[in-house]
């Protein structure tokens, strides 16, 4: 297609995206997108990032990076997917061929779904391990349970490979459901349910920290900077993350704004999606530390937090069983939301190349998932020697599992959004871009200078920081 598609024509929806299907209202797609950004990140990472960087000053950086980096990214890759009304690499495809570009761009979607479906295979098995907690909370397994004794119920979690075979088998076909039944029926209506409910959950467990009379000392620490405790490794780990927790280079935003309608601004959207995104984040951070530090625990300590400090905390505090519960089900709705805009990218590729049913397409997609997921739940007990590339230095001493987080959070997903921001700010038109985002001059111009100049250059940083 060497021709300017209808869309890019007359400024209306393209016949191809009105058969595809739109969504039903910017607040909708807000909701999926914030549902895409919002998960496992917020709730689990952000929190232990954060105590193990010093706090405040960490979190004042990574507000400088969600503007500087992962927002201009952001707002680039709804306008692709936008643009072509199709498929991530679809869409690409086509706006190569109407720009006359070289057509090796198109691997900057190709990276970007394989890494979405890589990282999924994993995440399933992690949003797993949150289902099984909401059961082990509410039995009240936790009450009254020593540190060794709450290690040991995820020490033997992860070490039952039927056990996390059963679970991340529930979540996988949970987020199958919601993909199979498309984008009104499953995607809209799915989001539009549980993000509203993952607030309401999050409000809930901040007031209870409100009652622990520690909420003062973990606001403080989430809002009061101190940057003789903020390092370089700091600095770039808040810029890793801000690029990690908008779902930033899966093809995830593409495939969302394949939907999105020509009426609705991308630039007022993204900043929305990203405000709310980073406010789950601080809240996240407001409902744990001050449980945490009510019950003498470490706040940096590591990726354990969620699954061991704080179902320590719930045992030992009253109304612990039902916090923990509403907490762990938080987690859940969380890790699902990411998990259906995982998926989504690839479901539609198949769709168009293949020329699949929507449910024959997720069902393709979800299995294919699924049984590389069955190589990470092994690689976490029956392979926990296997390092498949540890003669390389880079790779030593990484699991299945490790392999898989480490390649796609530190090669792909950087290496994507990099090819985006560069595809946006020097190889698209100023006038295809400044059309298509229909900002003022003044706006789109600083825009348009970051993603050029300011963003190329930070993702360049953390991708060479975490390769060497």
């Amino acid at each position: 297609m060497n021709n300017p598609s209808p869309a890019n024509r007359n400024g209306g929806d393209s016949e191809a995206s009105i058969k595809r299907g739109l969504w039903s209202s910017r607040m909708a797609f807000v909701l999926a997108a914030t549902g895409s950004a919002v998960g496992l990140g917020n709730i689990w990472k952000f929190p232990y990032i954060t105590g193990e960087n010093g706090g405040g000053a960490f979190v004042l950086v990574y507000l400088v990076c969600i503007a500087a980096v992962g927002l201009p990214i952001m707002m680039a890759e709804i306008l692709i997917g936008r643009s072509g009304a199709a498929s991530p690499l679809r869409s690409m495809r086509l706006l190569i061929e109407q720009g006359g570009h070289h057509p090796a761009w198109r691997f900057t979607a190709v990276i970007g779904m394989l890494a979405a479906f890589l990282i999924l295979s994993f995440y399933s098995v992690i949003g797993g391990w949150a289902v099984s907690y909401i059961g082990t909370a509410a039995t009240g397994e936790l009450v009254g349970k020593s540190a060794e004794a709450v290690g040991e119920i995820f020490s033997g979690l992860l070490g039952s490979p039927w056990l996390l075979l059963g679970w991340h088998t529930l979540f996988m076909a949970l987020v199958m459901f919601v993909v199979g039944r498309g984008l009104r029926g499953g995607l809209e209506r799915a989001v539009t349910i549980l993000m509203p409910a993952l607030f309401v959950l999050l409000l809930i467990v901040v007031g209870y920290a409100m009652t622990t009379g520690h909420f003062g000392e973990g606001v403080a620490f989430l809002f009061q900077p101190d940057f003789s405790r903020l390092t370089t490794a700091g600095v770039l780990v808040a810029l890793g993350h801000a690029f990690f927790t908008l779902s930033l280079g899966m093809a995830v935003m593409m495939a969302y704004g394949s939907y999105l309608s020509r009426n609705v601004s991308i630039a007022k959207t993204s900043i929305v999606v990203s405000v709310m995104d980073t406010g789950v984040a601080l809240l996240a951070g407001l409902a744990i530390f001050p449980i945490v530090f009510a019950n003498g625990l470490e706040p940096g300590a590591g990726p354990g937090l969620i699954f061991q400090t704080l179902p320590l905390a719930f045992g030992q505090m009253p109304w612990g069983s039902l916090i923990g519960t509403l907490f762990f089900v938080l987690l859940t709705f969380a890790a699902w939301t990411s998990a259906i805009s995982l998926l989504e990218p690839v479901v539609e590729w198949l769709e168009e190349k293949k020329g699949m049913s929507r449910t024959r397409s997720t069902v393709g997609a979800g299995v294919s998932c699924w049984l590389l997921g069955i190589a990470s739940i092994l690689s976490l007990n029956v392979w926990s020697d296997v390092t498949p590339l540890g003669m390389f230095s880079m790779f030593e001493g990484k699991t299945i599992f490790d392999l898989l987080d480490f390649v796609t959070a530190s090669i792909m997903l950087p290496l994507a959004g990099l090819l985006v921001a560069l595809f946006a700010g020097w190889v698209m038109t100023r006038e295809t871009l400044q059309k298509e985002l229909a900002m003022s001059s003044g706006s789109f111009s600083l825009w348009y200078g970051v993603i050029r100049y300011v963003t190329p250059i930070a993702v360049a940083v953390v991708f060479i920081y975490n390769l060497f």
